[in-house]
């Protein structure tokens, strides 16, 4: 994701690529790991490169740890942030609010506009079904699970119906075949799978109906969009903000 973050920054006339932060290739030309066609940079191991050139903001697909460690250093140095890493909970967002005080930060579950649309179409048929599961499909490589995305969904269609049927299943013969119990009781399903890159259904059911609504990403230049969305628009969004919903006017 990093690299692609890289190639869209410099192929956008608006924005400047004047850092690129990476321990596992520190060091290396940023033309040869992001196939950008700017001057020579090196990859950077130190956060401090972002200062030192001056970054405005600073857009974050790592892991959790080093994503909590990256907000509290670029938070402190009055740098903007747009994450799209998976694993912040709701009890950090005060924290998180706090901290930005001289800039601002988006943590979105999604970056493409398409799953952002899914996650609102389910919120808002969520009263009109009695029952409802999460299906998200990604790649072998992604370490959590269930996704951010998924866990989002849940919550916001939680909050937009607290009337849901309990689970009638009784016997589990294999352990967990039903899924892990989500927000509001929905059940959220996690497939990893080799060739696929971010994928996740919505099943909604009621007397005599379904409503399915599903999403695809395959390929993740999907993102892409989303995240310049977010570095564009950031500069108007004090605090915190969760998601792109706002910036789209949803």
């Amino acid at each position: 994701m990093g690299s692609e973050v890289c190639r869209t920054v410099e192929a956008d006339p608006d924005l400047e690529l004047v850092a690129a932060i990476d321990p596992y290739h520190a060091g290396l030309d940023v033309r040869d790991v992001a196939g950008v066609e700017q001057a020579q940079f090196p990859v950077s191991g130190d956060a401090q490169a972002l200062v030192d050139g001056g970054a405005e903001v600073v857009v974050d697909f790592t892991h959790i740890d080093a994503a909590r460690q990256n907000l509290e250093f670029v938070a402190a140095n009055g740098i903007h942030a747009v994450v799209g890493t998976s694993g912040f909970i709701e009890a950090e967002h005060a924290a998180i609010t706090a901290s930005f005080t001289d800039s601002h930060c988006i943590i979105a579950p999604n970056f493409a506009i398409g799953a952002v649309l899914m996650i609102r179409f389910a919120e808002t048929a969520a009263p009109y079904f009695d029952t409802a599961e999460v299906i998200e499909l990604h790649h072998d490589g992604k370490a959590d699970a269930p996704s951010g995305t998924a866990i989002g969904t849940a919550e916001r269609m939680a909050r937009a119906s607290s009337d849901w049927e309990p689970d009638p299943t009784e016997t589990e013969t294999i352990a967990n075949a039903r899924g892990a119990v989500g927000p509001g009781g929905i059940r959220v399903h996690s497939v990893r799978m080799r060739g696929m890159t971010a994928h996740q259904e919505v099943i909604l059911g009621t007397a005599g109906q379904t409503l399915s609504l599903r999403h695809d990403s395959f390929d993740r230049s999907s993102f892409m969009p989303g995240v310049v969305l977010a570095v564009k628009g950031i500069a108007d969004l004090p605090g915190l903000t969760i998601g792109l919903d706002g910036l789209l006017g949803l």
